[in-house]
């Protein structure tokens, strides 16, 4: 196994980043619980759109952490650790400009 110097805790902030998108996929959905009340959020535009900044942000810092962590724990030299980061960045845009049109598909507001 690869890494460890942040003890796999870069996860973590995955965690976060999948339970943000969660939450921006689920808001102002009216599905109900059990007992009648709604399951879901109803946050405004505004506040999904800052919901959507951080989900950026978030998993940006994974990315940053997952590679500094290779970096340091002698898995990846500087070379390999500037192109799998600059792979890596890319790869995520392309998912996040894929996740933004999702939610714009879905809700038409955006």
């Amino acid at each position: 196994m690869s890494g460890g110097h942040f003890n796999y805790d870069q996860y973590k902030i995955g965690y976060i980043a999948d339970e943000v998108e969660q939450l921006i996929r689920d808001n102002g959905s009216e599905e109900k619980d059990e007992w009648g009340y709604n399951r879901h959020s109803n946050f405004d535009k505004n506040t999904i759109d800052k919901f959507i900044e951080a989900l950026l942000v978030l998993r940006m810092a994974q990315v940053y952490a997952h590679r500094i962590d290779w970096l340091v724990s002698g898995d990846d030299g500087e070379d390999s650790f500037h192109r799998r980061l600059k792979s890596d960045i890319a790869e995520l845009q392309e998912s996040h400009f894929k996740f933004l049109k999702e939610v714009e598909d879905a809700d038409g507001t955006k």
